[in-house]
């Protein structure tokens, strides 16, 4: 579930965090930039582990901060594909089942995946599992045991557009669709997991005692 991975970036150290040690104004800095953001391919950043080595710091002319470069770890969430994992149901809709981990809510079980003889209740907004006759609900902040299938990193970084042609105004069709983008892009998660409950012993841990 937890990685090390490493990294290089070079850091830039404000005038401000001179009186700290060398280690500590480059971790701050690397946590402020690294900390809770997706690395595309490498996975959720949660802090920085350790510094592996540093070059000499150097001061551009009129900036007066201090540039290193760093080589470094990162503690890095990103399961691997068969992992069994526990988090809590977050939503449930027609598509499928949405769970979070606390720190991480971008785990989909689609409603293909689940339980056989699972369907979704539009009453009560919650996946049933029809079980022997017994309707199982898989209500919201119920505990929930699952299997990674597959990761998906997605590049939301923004793109520019093309400028309008000269003498030509924006018209309320190119700001309709500027917004849809920019609706959209925010909806697409960076890094999301597709899992599954298709087994023994996965799905709700009340169905199985635990």
């Amino acid at each position: 579930m937890f990685l090390l991975s490493e990294l290089e970036d070079t850091v830039k150290v404000v005038p401000n965090d001179f009186r700290k040690a060398d280690n500590d104004a480059i971790t701050d800095t690397l946590n402020e930039k690294y900390a809770n953001k997706v690395v595309q391919e490498v996975g959720l950043c949660v802090s920085v582990f350790d510094i592996l080595k540093t070059s000499e710091g150097f001061i551009l002319y009129g900036d007066g901060c201090s540039y290193i470069k760093v080589t470094f770890r990162l503690i890095v969430f990103r399961p691997f594909v068969g992992e069994v994992l526990t988090g809590k149901i977050k939503s449930c809709s027609p598509a499928g089942v949405r769970v979070t981990m606390g720190f991480f809510d971008d785990i989909i079980i689609p409603g293909g995946a689940l339980q056989p003889g699972s369907n979704f209740d539009p009453a009560e907004q919650v996946w049933v599992w029809n079980y022997e006759g017994e309707k199982m609900f898989m209500d919201i902040e119920e505990p929930i045991r699952f299997r990674v299938l597959r990761e998906q990193f997605t590049d939301t970084t923004p793109t520019n557009h093309p400028s309008l042609p000269a003498g030509r105004r924006q018209s309320v069709a190119d700001t309709s669709a500027s917004t849809d983008l920019a609706a959209n892009s925010t909806k697409i998660p960076p890094f999301s997991i597709t899992c599954t409950i298709q087994e023994d012993g996965l799905g709700l841990l009340s169905w199985w005692g635990s």
